[in-house]
């Protein structure tokens, strides 16, 4: 079988990391980026490939099997478009679009396309969301109750210098990180039917928010809250806690998420699991166990996956309604913290 032919738009750190992996992968060559920053000119010599400064010329030139589109949030939809419009299936990093309508659109396009398109929530291919997801279905925690989750880190001043666009609306942790957290819990507890919160800029004094408190109720009455900040150091990320990206710095004695059931609490992601056997009450001992957990490098497995896509012998694990479902959810907390209001989810 020959190499599937790649090729990335937006050579920033996640084009980077994606071109690491191929670099890495039996079956996948890196043949083009596109990017018009006049640093891409040396990233792209530096991987032996042409540099385009846009997609389009990409497409039309260099005729990949497939492209990575790791740019800007801003283009992901119209980067999206161009690819059905060549037949070109398409890894797209979340999140899926900066607004609804938008979502949709793609959606539909999509759909009438018949041209396979993945969203980048890496985190699906990982063990440790996998593992979680498992225990959760398996019904060891009882009934869900409640959820408590974080993403508390800091981002230094250089991440905003290298990514102006990270100071404007649509740049904000919101859409970059909490949009990633809102799809893991929808992963693990379900359907997100309304939420409230509370947003600051307080911390940075950019355009976009720093720090957000999130109340969560799911289909089903689990209710949950989500504390957000990328201007708070400490370890209570997922990146930070999980080790799945060597780029962080690790605490792998630390969570960021529990999720609280009937009979049982799960700890992720160092996988800790508390419930009792028989009768469950807070006067009795609740049993210890721990899962355990192969090392897996979720951007390595989405990138076999997207392969898999490309090839047509697997449907994408995250399709772009799965995603826009995600979306709504992230922008709902995002209204909810602009208009001081409850918002529900249709």
């Amino acid at each position: 079988m020959r190499s599937l032919r790649l090729a990335i738009a937006g050579a920033g750190a996640i084009g980077r990391a994606h071109a690491l992996r191929i670099a890495r992968t039996e079956g996948c060559e890196l043949v083009a980026l596109a990017d018009p920053a006049p640093a891409a000119a040396a990233l792209a010599a530096g991987l032996g490939v042409p540099r385009y400064a846009q997609l389009d010329e990409l497409l039309e030139r260099a005729r990949p099997d497939g492209v990575i589109l790791a740019t800007p949030n801003a283009l992901h939809v119209a980067g999206v478009l161009e690819c059905l419009a060549a037949g070109v299936p398409a890894l797209v990093e979340k999140p899926l679009a900066d607004q609804l309508a938008d979502a949709r659109r793609l959606v539909d396009a999509v759909a009438a396309s018949g041209v396979p398109v993945l969203v980048g929530h890496h985190r699906r291919h990982g063990a440790i969301l996998a593992r979680a997801c498992a225990v959760i279905a398996s019904g060891r925690l009882g009934r869900l109750v409640a959820v408590s989750a974080s993403a508390t880190f800091r981002k230094p001043d250089s991440y905003f210098e290298q990514g102006p666009w990270r100071r404007e609306p649509g740049g904000g942790p919101i859409l970059i990180n909490l949009v990633h957290e809102i799809d893991s819990l929808r992963a693990m507890v379900g359907e997100i039917v309304e939420v409230q919160a509370l947003a600051s800029n307080a911390a940075r004094g950019f355009a976009v928010e720093d720090t957000v408190a999130v109340g969560l109720r799911f289909a089903g009455g689990v209710l949950g809250t989500f504390v957000l900040s990328d201007a708070a150091a400490g370890p209570c990320s997922w990146e930070q806690t999980s080790g799945e990206d060597p780029r962080y710095d690790h605490h792998g004695d630390v969570d960021c998420c529990v999720v609280a059931g009937t009979r049982g609490t799960l700890m992720v992601p160092t996988m800790r699991l508390f419930s009792h056997d028989g009768e469950s009450s807070w006067w009795l001992p609740l049993a210890r166990s721990r899962e355990a957990l192969p090392e897996v490098d979720p951007l390595a497995r989405q990138l076999a996956h997207f392969a898999a896509v490309v090839r047509r012998e697997a449907a994408p694990l995250v399709t772009v309604d799965d995603a826009a479902r995600t979306l709504a959810a992230t922008l709902a907390v995002a209204e909810a913290a602009r208009s001081g209001e409850r918002v529900t989810l249709h």
